[in-house]
């Protein structure tokens, strides 16, 4: 948080939010968003049709089958990531992955002619929000949580969700 925040003061100085030409300069804050949804990637598994027979690993799949990608496995590969299981957004700033699907050890939108449709939106308003509240407000949690941590469970469904909402405050900034 101190690292994003300098970042922010850094760049944005006074200005009372992230504007959309402001995103370029500030590389934590992507770094940020990329190792989140690398970690939590709001829809882990997706659902593919085989559009001509192929072979991979030794596996043949028949023109026609029904694929199930599962991006949670892909973003936790040891093979892909180091120490996957931490949050480490430093790795997205030694690292030139982007969303669009291009890097297949992270596919948070997939990939191809089925990438999420809400790629662009996304990527412009995620940074955009995220990053104007983190300059606008002091974030902090109850002593409880700070003993004994953010309980970063999940509700597995169609779409991924924390299992108990978070008990963060935010207190503007003066």
């Amino acid at each position: 948080m101190k690292t994003l925040q300098q970042e922010m003061n850094t760049v944005l100085g006074s200005k009372t939010r992230v504007e959309e030409s402001d995103i370029g300069q500030l590389p934590y804050l992507q770094a940020i968003i990329k190792e989140t949804l690398r970690l939590h990637p709001i829809v882990p598994l997706r659902l593919y049709e085989a559009e001509e027979t192929v072979e991979i690993q030794g596996y043949t799949i028949p023109r026609g089958s029904k694929v199930i990608v599962n991006a949670w496995a892909i973003h936790q590969s040891t093979e892909a990531w180091i120490q996957p299981e931490k949050f480490l957004p430093e790795r997205f700033i030694t690292k030139d992955i982007e969303f669009a699907g291009r890097h297949f050890e992270f596919i948070p939108f997939g990939s191809g002619r089925h990438i999420c449709i809400g790629l662009t939106l996304t990527n412009r308003m995620l940074h955009v929000i995220l990053g104007s509240l983190v300059h606008r407000f002091e974030w902090t949690v109850p002593e409880m949580v700070s003993k004994n941590g953010l309980d970063m469970g999940e509700k597995f469904g169609l779409a991924v969700s924390m299992a108990t909402r978070p008990n963060i405050i935010a207190r503007k900034k003066c």
